[in-house]
Order: structure tokens, then sequence, then C-alpha cells
């Protein structure tokens, strides 16, 4: 048995339910699971042990979230603006993306530090990483996405797509 597969032996389970903790999609995630060893494959004598296998596939794991996310950047955007509406109600893919392209819409037409706080935390980036980003606070860059979700949702509402 090779390395990767002990890895992939050991780790798959832990991978694909991270992976599908980000992508709230059962063929996508299945996908980057698959991208996830292909890369730790060509990158295993690279890892140097300086964290564990698993914090090591994880990260490598998340780099091809966000790399599927950049890839697939509009569909992705609708998955996960329809998703932040209402995250427990599972409707047909034409009201989630009619509800997807009226919140960005919306989005669209706020200051250019909400539309780049919401599209930075759409693409995954922490609070932490979006306020390196734009020069703000961590506190600060969850403070406008807040307020802009409660305004999306608000949105929603008063255009009859909840």
């Amino acid at each position: 048995m090779t390395v990767i597969e002990e890895f992939y032996k050991l780790y798959s389970k832990d991978v694909y339910g991270y992976i599908y903790s980000l992508t709230k999609n059962q063929f996508t995630a299945e996908d980057l699971l698959q991208e996830t060893f292909l890369q730790a494959i060509k990158s295993v004598n690279k890892f140097k042990g300086d964290s564990s296998v698993k914090t090591w596939l994880f990260s490598i794991a998340r780099l091809m979230w966000h790399n599927h996310l950049r890839k697939n950047k509009r569909q992705a955007e609708i998955e996960i603006l329809s998703d932040l509406v209402d995250r427990n109600n599972i409707e047909d893919n034409y009201i989630n993306s009619e509800k997807a392209r009226l919140i960005l819409d919306f989005i669209s037409q706020k200051d250019e530090r909400t539309r780049q706080v919401m599209s930075l935390r759409i693409e995954g980036y922490s609070f932490l990483e979006i306020g390196a980003k734009l020069k703000l606070s961590e506190g600060s860059a969850r403070v406008i996405f807040h307020r802009c979700k409660v305004a999306v949702i608000n949105h929603v509402k008063e255009n009859g797509y909840e």
C-alpha cells in the first residue's frame, strides 16, 4: 500500500466531511475529494511534516475548493447566496437561481467596500483574511458582512422570494 493510499484510508472521510461542509453539495465534495488526493500525490514529496497529515490534506482541500470557486465563480455565487438566505430550505433550482440573481443585483448596488467584503466572503475567505486584504479589522469585516446579509434577507422578503 502506498503512502497516499494509507492517507486516503485514514483521512478520506474527514477530508470529505470538511469539503462537504464548505460546498454543501455531495457531487462537488466528491470531485474535490478526488482532486485533493490527486494534488496530494503530486506534492507528497514536498510534505515536510511541519503539520499533521490531516492538516496538510485539509489545506490542500481548501485550496482545491478556492480553485473550484474561482473557476465556477458565477455558479458558486448563486449557490452560496441562495444558501445565505435560507440554509435549511431546499427549493427548486429555478427559484434558487432567481433568488441568487436578485441578491447579486442588490449587492452590486452597495458601496465598493461592502461589495468587496461580500465577494471575498463568497470566495471563502475568513473575516480575518478579508480584513487584512481590505485594511479593515476582523470585526469590521464581520459587521459589514452581517449588515449586508440582513439587508439581503429583508430585500428578498420584500420581493417575495422567501
